[in-house]
């Protein structure tokens, strides 16, 4: 008798274990990712070897290419993007910055840009926590540049963003399908 009271108490347990499990959501095709400057900043960090300090941040969704022809098709021309996929990209510098002209101050912004086949205007705002550019308001810009649209000889499949060391600062390459462009950033 005990042990079979015993054994109705364990398959008591494990069923309200099973059902109290939290049901995960799907996994989302366009993965999320994360670029640093200077590149690698938090390995080095854990390993207490920065050499610089840290500028900037850029959390992004990266769809993929899948086969379909992107700018001028998925991406229209004219049309202000989110860069990326699902919530729209966003920046966080981590002093202040300067882009062509502007001063940006500290802070988490989010980014946009308007694709064209020449150029793509890129747009700093300061609305956070959005998803795509459904509600992007013009009003909350801080800053707009137009940067020149480099062809590629290479396809990359799935949108990168990442940081690479220039003279005065860092430039912010963005690229898909087979186009780039390079966004400066002085600090």
């Amino acid at each position: 008798m005990k042990k079979f009271f015993l054994l109705v108490c364990a398959v008591i347990f494990s069923a309200s274990f099973l059902i109290a499990q939290t049901k995960l959501p799907p996994v989302d095709k366009s993965t999320m990712d994360m670029s640093y400057y200077p590149n690698g900043y938090p390995v080095s960090k854990i390993q207490d070897k920065p050499t610089d300090p840290l500028v900037a941040r850029v959390i992004y969704s990266r769809p993929q290419k899948s086969g379909r022809t992107v700018f001028g098709d998925l991406l229209e021309y004219g049309k202000v993007w989110r860069l990326g996929a699902n919530e729209a990209t966003e920046i966080e510098f981590y002093q202040n910055v300067k882009i062509n002209t502007t001063k940006i101050k500290k802070g988490r912004y989010t980014m946009y840009c308007i694709p064209y086949a020449d150029r793509w205007t890129v747009i700093i705002n300061k609305e956070n926590d959005t998803w795509g550019s459904f509600k992007y308001d013009i009003k909350k810009d801080v800053a707009r540049m137009d940067v020149p649209v480099q062809k590629q000889a290479e396809i990359v499949e799935a949108f990168t963003m990442t940081f690479e060391k220039a003279g005065t600062g860092t430039n912010l390459i963005i690229a898909w399908d087979d186009v780039k462009v390079s966004l400066p950033i002085v600090f």
